[in-house]
């Protein structure tokens, strides 16, 4: 069902992601790792509805999402990236097929990490949080989205890699099989595997020729 509702706050978290905090409709209700369809509530864009996934606690007194603009193209995230405190979107109910089902591994590349905040925040709330391990693929180190939190958290847990420039503090190159063999002992546990399809859809593979599971690697569908 759709409510509209008002921004409380936005935050920049990088040069091209920010966080935004909405009024929470009473009885919403969300699980860690789902998303809702938004629009901006201008006549334009009324119509014009993405899917975001909820970065905040599930009883947290606000909605929050953690959203990359694309500036190179009036879409919607470039509109979202204008909007100020008392603009108003429209969300839909949750949906999504991203939820935790066990400790694991979460790999993301770039803003395909908004699933895994949640999760991990809800986590860590619950004392939960021990033994799971995050690796995160971005180009330069200013793309890595909430980098003091996950090192804050996850500690040697946090794997960051870089794919076009080496930084200190960070590994280089893509999330391959080499990667993979090198930092993965276990393929028996859980995956949890978010980012551009093309990179999604490798790594589900790589995970199964390396022994993963299919049923143990989870993928938004």
């Amino acid at each position: 069902m759709e409510t509209t509702v008002k921004i409380l706050e936005i935050t920049p978290l990088t040069h091209d992601v920010k966080q935004v905090r909405l009024k929470r409709p009473k009885g919403f209700f969300f699980i860690p790792g789902q998303a809702t369809e938004l629009s901006i509530n201008r006549e334009k864009w009324k119509d014009e509805k993405r899917p975001f996934t909820f970065t905040c606690l599930p009883d947290a007194d606000y909605l929050e999402f953690v959203i990359k603009s694309y500036r190179d193209h009036d879409g919607v995230t470039n509109q979202i990236d204008r909007l100020v405190a008392g603009d108003e979107v429209i969300i839909d109910d949750a949906w999504g097929a991203i939820q935790y089902k066990g400790r694991g591994i979460f790999i993301a590349g770039g803003a395909g990490v908004t699933p895994f905040i949640g999760i991990i925040r809800h986590l860590e709330s619950q004392g939960k949080l021990a033994g799971n391990r995050l690796f995160f693929s971005n180009k330069t180190g200013k793309d890595v989205i909430l980098e003091d939190y996950f090192r804050k958290v996850l500690g040697e847990n946090f794997l960051s890699t870089l794919t076009e420039r080496e930084e200190k503090g960070h590994e280089f190159g893509m999330i391959d099989k080499e990667f993979l063999k090198k930092h993965v002992s276990d393929f028996s546990q859980e995956f949890y595997v978010c980012g551009p399809d093309k990179m999604v859809k490798a790594i589900s593979g790589i995970l199964e020729d390396l022994g993963a599971k299919p049923d143990a690697i989870t993928f938004e569908k």
